[in-house]
């Protein structure tokens, strides 16, 4: 059916103002040390045409990744086309975690020769770890970690302890770049499989957690504390609704913690609540948990788009139990788990994108880290060669366009009619809507009281790595700069938008 919106700007009720850092992203710690990460997509993967596909085996999931995994270089952070299209995304924090950073050994004085000590699988040089620290100055960024937290760190019977955490907090606090948000570490819901101490409980947890924020607020008072960074658990419906049951995160992991099983009791209160949100898992774990993937021809339907909203609400209620008043941070957000969907490095992914940023903003007050910058299929930009793929696009004009107070359209969400408003990002008098037509058949009409400056994003074909802003491609120039992105001028009165296109309004 034919959606019909009349926009009324004069007419809209504050709701909130968030953070200007509202999207920001993560750049994983396998990616600065280099090593496995999750294996690549063919093209004709992500276009749809050849299946992705891994039999499962009897020996669990890490059994599987010599099959779902390839080796990597480090990222080159010094890379100038990296840098510029960082930058011009705006300040945003800057995560640098992962399942990954567990288990990773900061080998700050070159004893260990590249090779892990005992207990430990990845190294992080003190050249590695300056590169880092030299990117986030040099995009003006925050700096955000997680700690080791493994066998080769301590034992189950022995306490956490900070012989590694002062090496990095150390290391970047003298190097002028100190780090202004920590977790203690990643996922820690569940427990041995990211890479916790064999027999590790949440009992554990709440004792080492309490150790490392009183360590933190001894030595870096300034660090915001952050978590508990879970995936799953808390009646998350993690994956595709069925009659059934959806299966969780515990089908892949075995038993997974909730939030109360990882706060209840603890000592040091945190200053921000996190959570992890994906939509499910992408094709790469599909075999071992069907229900946790959806299709791609699902993936703009209203049941697919509403589960950011969902999360978000569960976790709402845990961060007013655990953390009244504190801002609400999505420490890893994309469209699945697993190094993303086939088509999560394509335009039909950022639908989601955008429904996301706008359907949070309406809900709570804090940060989206977009889950990657640069690795595997849902990073912002193509790995290696920095390519920017079509939600680089959108995020950028989301940043550009959509200012920090957040209104009350009194728009139902509706196929057709994901509709936001925003203030102006220029400062100018004045609302930003963001209109997403979601529908595969049917147009939105919409009705202007005055003229607008309209950006509408497009694409040939909804699994297309390219995008169109007003009919031109967005694409780099030949000198690696962004191209014009200037907005076509409308005239009030019916404006419509077809199908599968997504728009963002200057009133």
């Amino acid at each position: 059916m034919v959606q019909h919106l009349t926009l009324n700007p004069s007419g809209l009720q504050l709701l909130r103002q968030v953070n200007p850092r509202l999207m920001s992203y993560n750049i994983e710690f396998a990616e600065v040390t280099g090593g496995t990460f999750w294996k690549a997509y063919t093209p004709e993967q992500i276009d749809g045409t050849e299946e992705f596909y891994v039999e499962p085996t009897s020996e669990g999931i890490t059994a599987m990744y010599k099959d779902l995994m390839q080796e990597y270089a480090p990222i080159d952070l010094t890379n100038p086309k990296l840098r510029y299209l960082a930058k011009s995304l705006g300040s945003a924090w800057i995560r640098v975690s992962g399942t990954w950073a567990t288990k990773t050994y900061y080998d700050f004085d070159g004893k260990t020769d590249g090779q892990a000590p005992e207990g430990y699988l990845n190294v992080l040089t003190k050249e590695q770890w300056l590169g880092v620290l030299d990117f986030v100055k040099a995009v003006n960024g925050k700096l955000m970690v997680s700690l080791a937290n493994c066998p080769g760190l301590h034992s189950v019977e022995e306490p956490w302890h900070p012989a590694e955490a002062e090496k990095l907090f150390g290391l970047s606090a003298s190097y002028g770049v100190p780090i202004a948000a920590a977790e203690f570490t990643n996922e820690p819901n569940m427990m041995e499989e990211t890479g916790f101490p064999k027999g590790y409980t949440a009992e554990h947890y709440r004792r080492d957690q309490d150790l490392f924020f009183t360590w933190l607020d001894e030595h870096y008072p300034d660090c915001l504390k952050v978590g508990p960074s879970t995936t799953g658990g808390d009646n998350i419906v993690f994956g595709k609704p069925t009659e059934n049951g959806t299966g969780g995160v515990e089908q892949l992991v075995g038993e997974v913690a909730n939030c109360s099983d990882l706060l209840d009791g603890t000592q040091v209160p945190l200053d921000v609540f996190s959570y992890h949100y994906y939509n499910g898992v992408s094709e790469r774990l599909a075999s071992v948990l069907p229900n946790g993937h959806w299709p791609a021809d699902e993936a703009l339907s209203e049941e697919y788009l509403e589960v950011a909203a969902k999360f978000c609400q569960t976790y709402l209620s845990l961060r007013d139990q655990y953390v009244p008043g504190a801002e609400m941070w999505v420490t890893e957000s994309g469209d699945a788990g697993g190094g993303g969907n086939t088509w999560a490095s394509t335009f039909m992914d950022v639908f989601r994108t955008l429904n996301e940023l706008g359907t949070f903003a309406t809900l709570t007050d804090g940060v989206v880290f977009h889950n990657t910058l640069a690795a595997s299929d849902y990073g912002f930009l193509a790995r290696e060669v920095f390519d920017p793929r079509p939600n680089y696009f959108a995020v950028l004009l989301w940043n550009q366009l959509m200012g920090n107070q957040v209104y009350d359209t009194g728009e139902s969400i509706r196929e057709g009619a994901h509709v936001f408003a925003h203030s102006r990002k220029d400062g100018k008098d004045g609302v930003v809507y963001l209109v997403i037509n979601n529908s595969k058949t049917e147009e939105t009409v919409i009705t202007l009281p005055k003229s607008a400056a309209l950006y509408q994003l497009s694409a040939e074909d909804i699994r297309a790595r390219e995008m169109q802003l007003n009919g031109q491609l967005l694409t780099l120039t030949a000198e690696n700069q962004l191209p014009d992105l200037s907005a076509e001028t409308i005239s009030e009165g019916e404006i419509t938008l077809p199908p599968l296109t997504i728009a963002f309004l200057v009133l």
